[in-house]
């Protein structure tokens, strides 16, 4: 193929489509992410749920970047912004936080419950982008509707939903009051995590050399955290030992939590935080989807609390697609313009390169990027950790629809290489 012809079918799709389409994709792996935290039912401690989780979420964030760009790129894009390495660790500590929280708010009011609460982070995160990133301000009352309405949406069926978890736990109600604020504290958490990811992308970060310095403050922070509640690193290790036969199930859901994140570091850098969050965290329905079909968390509930979960779930999926579809005209991009420059002013950062990076034509990726030994052996190790973890595995006590379950993962493919084809042909993935 010509370098013309490259150019013409990297420009063939919208940046605002793209990160659309980043935003949905990003939803279906972030909901198949979160399905192995149901082993905490099971008996197993959330922390050391979490623990496995991150783990392979530290394997995912090195072997991912280093298939798709190499480690040279990485190197090369760290070093033009070393300030944003500490922004990158911050994000992770964060990250850390909140995952483990949403661990609690599945063991004690359920997967379909717990999701829609932590996707408050949708609001979080449209706070943020409008009062530091200048994000909506020039758009239209038209714009500002559909963004204020879509949040006014979020919280009303949050509300609902909080309705429906007291009535299905109304023998249990400090149960379900701990899964519920471990769910929103959740929520504050990923929310403010899209801070450093937004100043990033408008410093001209690439999202892949991000997501790899972020899984150091992430696998750091929740380590301290399991060491602290689980009484020392001795008993971690004797936990997690105790654990093997089941970790290769948090291991993949850290994996693919790592593939939904990448795609909406691409939409939060495409389309902002205020817009691409939101569209992600219609992620619920496929946290619905998983608890309700595959862990059959609807069994025993009233036909009223059904339809309370269902409304709710309905009413903030509406609200994040009517903030998703507001797509910034011009007036609102000449602000995001000045958010950039003003980060390229106070880090020295040439303004040009930044401004190429932010519209998909990252300069780097021109450049030659060698590849190095030390990457296949990267790939071997990944793929013997995954090996060694699924040769000890064993059948967790939980009762699973597999038809449903194949349906799904199914499904959760499907979006990666229609999008993942759709981010190279139009950015290199820049």
């Amino acid at each position: 193929m010509s370098q013309s012809t490259a150019v013409g079918v990297r420009s063939t799709i919208s940046l605002h489509k793209l990160g659309v389409f980043c935003g949905l994709s990003a939803a279906v792996w972030l909901g198949s992410a979160e399905a192995p935290t149901k082993l905490v039912n099971a008996g197993f401690s959330p922390f050391i749920i979490s623990m496995g989780m991150v783990m392979g979420a530290f394997v995912a964030r090195w072997t991912v970047p280093t298939l798709l760009k190499g480690t040279g790129f990485m190197f090369n894009d760290l070093r033009e912004k070393p300030h944003l390495i500490v922004w990158g660790l911050l994000a992770g500590m964060l990250w850390a936080v909140g995952n483990t929280l949403t661990v609690f708010g599945v063991r004690n009011v359920g997967l379909a419950i717990a999701f829609p609460l932590w996707n408050m982070n949708s609001l979080v995160g449209l706070a943020w982008g409008c009062l530091l990133f200048k994000e909506l301000h020039g758009s239209g009352a038209k714009d500002w509707a559909k963004v204020v309405g879509g949040a006014l949406a979020i919280v009303s069926g949050a509300a609902v939903l909080a309705v429906a978890t007291a009535q299905q736990n109304a023998g249990t109600p400090g149960k379900a009051a701990t899964g519920i604020i471990a769910a929103l504290g959740a929520g504050a958490m990923f929310g403010t995590m899209y801070i450093p990811y937004r100043k990033a992308y408008i410093s001209g970060m690439n999202p892949l050399s991000f997501v790899t310095i972020f899984t150091f403050g992430e696998l750091g922070t929740v380590s301290l955290l399991t060491a602290i509640n689980c009484g020392g690193v001795s008993q971690v290790m004797t936990q997690l030992h105790l654990a093997r036969t089941m970790l290769f199930w948090p291991f993949v859901g850290g994996f693919c939590w790592v593939i939904g994140d990448l795609f909406q570091q691409y939409a939060a850098k495409y389309i902002g935080i205020g817009r691409g969050i939101p569209l992600s965290n219609t992620n619920q329905l496929w946290g619905l989807a998983w608890g309700a079909l595959v862990f059959g968390e609807f069994v025993g509930l009233a036909m009223g609390g059904r339809l309370l979960i269902l409304t709710g779930s309905t009413i903030m999926i509406a609200g994040a697609l009517s903030i998703s579809m507001a797509e910034p005209p011009p007036s609102e991009m000449e602000n995001w313009d000045a958010a950039m420059h003003r980060e390229c002013d106070r880090y020295e950062l040439d303004r040009e390169n930044v401004a190429a990076v932010v519209a998909g034509n990252d300069p780097l990726a021109d450049d030659k990027h060698p590849r190095r030994w030390w990457e296949i052996l990267i790939m071997l190790v990944a793929t013997g950790i995954f090996v060694w973890l699924a040769v000890g595995t064993r059948t967790q006590h939980l009762q699973l629809n597999f038809p449903w379950m194949i349906v799904l993962i199914v499904g959760t493919i499907i979006p990666l290489g229609l999008c993942g084809t759709l981010l190279w042909r139009r950015t290199r993935f820049s």
